[in-house]
């Protein structure tokens, strides 16, 4: 394994509202074996560094191993932190990633007719709940421009036929690049994405949907869900992969709800669940908490 890209640099990323200066992330994976954790400490605390805090993970089933530690440091050369960590990276076969946490994540957010996680997601990162900065709003409908232009956020209105689908997803890849976006975010995004697409975004686009997927698919599944007397409503929160809704699972939020509870009731339930497990999840990942693991995730919350 080779080390792995830091993470990409923007100059319209702004600084996270409640970071201190000079704290940084520093996530990897690699094969467990004996000595990692004292070659990473051993390493930091010899460049000068002071660790703040330190998660593991050893996955027995795989045999792998993950970390995830933020430390501080004064007046740090990070290129040269990168350069002479790449052998402790190569002794250990790690894929890991340096990432400065005070500075706030560019995220597109795509939407079409249900605004609810749109708008969550745009309060929290108004009030500064979510460290993230929100460089624009894409939908496939008119109707969320003045939500979006209202939070100072740019809105793009795109388009998506069946004919036209290629070129729109080509007109979002270009925002992506051209704002230097690190994850986007499907806000209730109703269209089924390319296998293109969600290969060049890999690990950078989080999905919203029902956990009633695939018991209830089709339209409303809160009603067929109503029909079946369900107990619980969920919401689940995923990287997109192009096996459709089943990409490696970031969150999962429930609530219980009885017997009387109207359809219309369980539709009001489940989009507060809905923006619970995406708004986690986006801070989450916005963090660099969260460490692919095959089909899984490994989160360090």
């Amino acid at each position: 394994m080779t080390a792995a890209q830091p993470a990409v640099p923007s100059s319209a990323a702004q600084p996270a509202p409640d970071a201190r200066p000079d704290q940084y992330v520093l996530t990897l994976s690699c094969p467990d074996k004996q000595g990692i954790v004292h070659a990473v400490s051993s390493f930091l605390f010899m460049t000068g560094c002071n660790i703040e805090d330190s998660q593991q993970f050893g996955d027995h089933d795989t045999g792998l191993f993950f970390m995830r530690v933020h430390f501080s440091a004064d007046g740090l050369d990070v290129g040269k932190l990168r350069a002479s960590f790449a052998a402790v990276g190569d002794a250990f076969r790690m894929d890991w990633q340096l990432h400065d946490a005070g500075r706030r994540m560019r995220v597109v957010l795509m939407v079409s007719k249900f605004g609810h996680c749109l708008n969550d997601l745009l309060f929290r990162a108004r009030s500064g709940a979510l460290p993230v900065d929100i460089a624009a709003v894409v939908s496939n409908h008119p109707d969320f421009r003045e939500l979006a232009e209202s939070n100072g956020v740019p809105f793009h209105h795109v388009p998506v036929t069946r004919e036209t689908k290629a070129e729109a997803e080509a007109k979002v890849l270009e925002l992506v690049e051209a704002e230097g976006v690190e994850l986007v975010v499907l806000a209730r995004y109703m269209q089924v994405l390319s296998d293109d697409f969600c290969k060049r975004l890999s690990g950078r686009i989080i999905n919203i949907h029902h956990s009633f997927l695939p018991s209830f698919k089709g339209a409303k599944p809160y009603h067929q869900a109503h029909t079946r007397g369900v107990k619980l409503i969920g919401a689940t929160a995923h990287y997109v992969t192009a096996d459709l809704d089943e990409g490696p699972i970031i969150e999962q939020e429930v609530e219980r709800v009885g017997h009387e509870v109207t359809p219309e009731q369980l539709v009001a339930v489940g989009r507060d669940v809905e923006c619970q497990a995406l708004a986690r999840a986006v801070k989450w990942h916005s963090e660099h908490r969260v460490l692919l693991n095959g089909a899984r995730t490994v989160v360090f919350a």
